[in-house]
């Protein structure tokens, strides 16, 4: 099963073949679907087809004036 926020047939299609590649590769079922799922996140980030990649665009700086007191 994808992770999921896939509902495209292509990053599930992507998704099955990684998962199969890394137990070809000799890694568990688990291993393996845990490989897939965040290799297919990541694309989908990449892309932008998530809620995340969407807000960090706007809320990605921070103020950079943080205080640790005064030095004597």
């Amino acid at each position: 099963m994808p992770p999921r926020g896939v509902k495209s047939a292509k990053r599930e299609r992507q998704y099955e073949h990684i998962k199969e590649s890394e137990k070809k590769e000799g890694r568990s079922t688990k291993r393996a679907k845990q490989i897939a799922a965040a290799t297919v996140n990541k694309q989908r980030r990449k892309s932008g087809e998530t809620k995340s990649s969407r807000k960090k665009s706007s809320s990605s700086r921070k103020s950079s004036s943080r205080s640790s007191g005064k030095k004597k």
